[in-house]
């Protein structure tokens, strides 16, 4: 019942949108919320941690696939809500409680959650407009 094209398809959707919200639409706040300088970010390594971000987001996309296939989630409309009952049920309350204790800037945790729930909501609004074609 998955839909594999559309798991891949989400994977790179989500993976790019990572690099529009961090690499160009809020590279330098967050670089200052994060106390990271220029130099640290030239020094990272270029390729794995980009490898292994999209492979996990192949994972996410997978779950929230089963997610929206187990729901049946066949709009657009239902894929994005239950990326939104995702972010809303699980990753909002586990990072808020890690980000009170580490007593960082709201903006910072606005800035690195927001990003999921945008990504959740794109890759559920995908997964249930693509209609799998019958084998």
């Amino acid at each position: 019942k998955t839909n594999y094209p559309a798991v891949v398809v989400c994977a790179v959707v989500y993976w790019l949108l990572g690099g529009l919200w961090y690499g160009v639409l809020f590279a330098q706040r967050w670089m200052t919320l994060e106390n990271i300088t220029e130099g640290q970010a030239q020094g990272m390594n270029r390729v794995l941690p980009y490898v292994i971000t999209f492979l996990l987001n192949v994972l996410i996309a997978y779950v929230l696939a089963q997610l929206c296939s187990w729901r049946n989630a066949n709009t657009a409309g239902r894929g994005a809500a239950i990326g939104v009952l995702v972010w809303i049920g699980f990753v909002a309350p586990i990072t808020y409680t890690t980000h009170m204790y580490e007593l960082r800037p709201i903006e910072l945790y606005a800035l690195n959650e927001f990003y999921p729930l945008v990504g959740l909501c794109l890759m559920g609004a995908i997964l249930g407009a693509w209609k799998k074609k019958p084998a």
